[in-house]
């Protein structure tokens, strides 16, 4: 049988449908698919997130739990939409000249074409999960209940919209969360410029048109007369006074100790704005270029304004020197690589404090279990410091914001349907808030509402879920706000347990990359080498949380595996007679080997019980190999072929017995080899349609 004929067989059966498996199935156990992005081909990752999520299952359905392993996809809002804009760019076109509808519609086709992809590649990885319940993040009961979870939060208190300087992305136009950033180590300039009696030193001097005061340490003796005073400086558009203001922000180590708060443009700065009651100004427009507050400079980008202004600053002999080698971090778009822009805009944020002492406590009662545990104090540490969640994305992939925006009075309404008036001014212009919601907004909900959250059959009987599997590097991203969200929404936490695997490494331990050129394709290793060599390759020497290495030399290692089980098979059924009906004689050695026999049978139990799935496979694979294949099957030959009938008939039951045990205990980690052989044994030992629902 072709891989393509097994799961055709396993589809038929319908037992991967929860509700048609046998009666004896009762307990349900849950996983939900952490949904694949709806924009490209599956990698060599979510390889590892079938067989992991796969192998529970099967193992749980095997010992009778009703199992639901529930698949999904994701719209994966600025993700898609920045693969989508390489599409455009290609094609010679720019969302930015593309009517809304237009394009998102455009966006929905490219995103339903690769899910049907992704569902077909994810079968010839044999993940038995329940296509009938198949969900988008985009369904339209999705979008519904997300936008009714963010009118019920602002309702709460919990939403808020404000102006605040948030992280801006100059190429994609979006504001982005404090995860979505990366933090590089560069070598720049520093900058010593004269400020009146003072200098500062500072990488940007392009913002010197945005700053509002002067800041120190109010415990550096040096400067402590300034504190409270104006003070006169020179700038390259004409004196002005700036305020001095004491500061423990201020690190009296850096640079000269006195540092130029310009709060539209910093973080820290706009914080210090705060508490001294400061002007706040911007400089810098969405597009990454001076404004009209920069006099001369105006229309310039970031970049170029920085080599003028430095040049017109040596001429007006206001800068001091240059630090040529200064080493600082920076954020970046983590998409893009480009210098975030901090910002100051009006938006969406959901208060994170009042959510994340639950989530805190879940875990803490043990209500909540990581695996491997480590992550709980990551996970403690996180939420214990979390600051507000920017909910919005200026982009158009994804789900709107209930929200209408009076175009006469500028009145805000929260509501999922469009208001007939402004509640204050009576009149009918309105409009809905242009922005989306962070993608994450609706996958934290995810375990939940793909159940149909509150009211559906599914979600009564499914819900709290039993395992979360997915990859540590998002703990933060999704992980802990599928928590907070659950526990904030349903009153329960959404999973048991949360398995972390780590990220898939090359034999040289390098992070995989198509830069690197040592990505491996999972669907061309699987027609190459089996689906089943991948899986256990992914499997074998991959502890939770820990990086694993994967290579073709070790895929193709494990296809030798799966040849030695075809073997071993093959000579087993072939060597047996069921027409020789006489009583075995077994042998001392025949239940010595019966007796290892269970022992394994426990071992691999325990273990997969216990998430070491990479022991059992382990076990099973040196268990098959060296002592099934090299010792058992070679000591019980020359019975079978010169022994007495019933001790030939006694080889050939152990060899038989410890196959079809065998091949149970190897189903969840090798299942189409294992189903070929299952179909082939004797009717006796034939006692379901498939292999996938005999007992364990």
């Amino acid at each position: 049988m072709t891989e393509q004929e097994i799961y055709s067989l396993w589809e038929k059966t319908g037992y991967f449908n929860p509700d048609k498996l046998p009666k004896r199935n009762k307990k349900p156990f849950i996983i939900i698919m952490p949904p694949p992005n709806a924009n490209g081909a599956l990698h060599i990752g979510h390889a590892l997130f079938v067989t992991l999520q796969d192998i529970m299952i099967r193992f749980y359905r095997m010992t009778g739990r009703k199992t639901l392993w529930l698949p999904g996809a994701d719209h994966a809002g600025f993700e898609t939409q920045v693969v989508f804009d390489k599409k455009l760019e290609k094609e010679g076109r720019s969302r930015f000249l593309i009517p809304r509808d237009e394009l998102w519609n455009e966006m929905y086709a490219f995103t339903q074409e690769n899910k049907t992809k992704m569902e077909g590649q994810m079968r010839r990885l044999g993940a038995s999960c329940d296509w009938s319940r198949e969900k988008f993040t985009l369904d339209k009961d999705i979008i519904q209940k997300t936008q009714a979870a963010f009118v019920d939060l602002y309702k709460e208190g919990l939403i808020y919209r404000h102006k605040r300087i948030v992280n801006w992305c100059v190429k994609h136009q979006t504001t982005l969360s404090d995860l979505e950033l990366k933090h590089e180590t560069r070598q720049n300039p520093l900058y010593y410029i004269a400020y009146g009696p003072l200098s500062v030193a500072t990488v940007r001097p392009e913002t010197i048109f945005g700053d509002t005061a002067l800041a120190v340490n109010p415990k550096d003796e040096r400067y402590s007369r300034y504190i409270g005073r104006e003070i006169e400086i020179k700038t390259l558009l004409g004196d002005k006074k700036l305020p001095v203001v004491g500061d423990e922000a201020v690190d009296p180590a850096f640079g000269t100790g006195v540092v130029k708060v310009t709060p539209a443009h910093d973080q820290a700065d706009f914080e210090m704005a705060l508490r001294h009651n400061l002007e706040i100004k911007t400089v810098i427009d969405r597009f990454g270029r001076l404004n009209e507050h920069a006099g001369p400079y105006q229309g310039m980008k970031v970049k170029d304004a920085r080599e003028k202004v430095i040049a017109d600053l040596q001429k007006a002999r206001l800068l001091i020197k240059i630090d040529p080698n200064y080493e600082h971090n920076i954020a970046v778009c983590y998409k893009c690589g480009t210098s975030i822009e901090p910002a100051i805009m009006p938006q969406w944020f959901l208060k994170m404090k009042p959510l994340a002492a639950p989530a805190i406590k879940a875990v803490r009662t043990k209500k909540i279990k990581f695996i491997p545990e480590r992550f709980s104090k990551i996970y403690f540490h996180w939420l214990e410091n979390i600051e507000d969640w920017n909910l919005s994305r200026q982009i158009v992939w994804g789900i709107r914001i209930p929200a209408w925006f009076c175009k006469n009075c500028g009145e805000i309404t929260v509501s999922l349907k469009r208001p007939s008036l402004c509640p204050k001014c009576r009149t009918v212009e309105l409009e809905q808030d242009p922005d989306v919601l962070d993608t994450w907004f609706s996958s934290g909900q995810w375990p939940f509402l793909a159940l149909g959250y509150p009211n559906s059959k599914d979600y009564k009987t499914f819900y709290p879920t039993t395992v979360m599997e997915t990859a540590y590097d998002i703990l933060f991203f999704w992980v802990a706000r599928m928590i907070m969200l659950g526990l904030k929404r349903t009153g329960k936490p959404p999973f048991e347990s949360v398995y972390l695997h780590g990220l898939l490494r090359d034999e040289r331990r390098q992070k995989m990359s198509k830069s690197k050129g040592n990505v491996i394709d999972p669907l061309v290793v699987s027609e190459t080498y089996g689906t089943d060599a991948l899986r256990m390759a992914l499997v074998i020497g991959n502890s939770p949380g820990i990086d694993p290495v994967i290579s073709e030399d070790k895929i193709r290692g494990y296809r030798n595996f799966i040849t030695k089980i075809k073997n071993a098979a093959k000579f087993t059924l072939m060597n047996y007679d069921e027409n020789l009906r006489v009583k075995p004689k077994f042998s001392a050695e025949d239940k010595k080997n019966l007796r290892e026999l269970e022992k394994v049978k426990k071992g691999v139990t325990k273990d997969i019980e216990s998430f070491r799935f990479h022991e059992a496979a382990y076990t099973l694979y040196h268990y098959f190999w060296h002592t099934f294949a090299d010792k058992i099957i070679e000591g019980a030959k020359p019975r079978i072929k010169d022994g007495k009938k019933a001790e030939k008939k006694a080889a050939q039951e152990v060899l038989l017995s410890i196959l079809s045990a065998s091949i149970k205990m190897l189903h969840p980690f090798i299942p189409f080899t294992t189903e070929e052989i299952y179909q082939s044994l004797p009717s006796r030992l034939r006692k379901q349609k498939a292999l996938l629902i005999e007992k364990w």
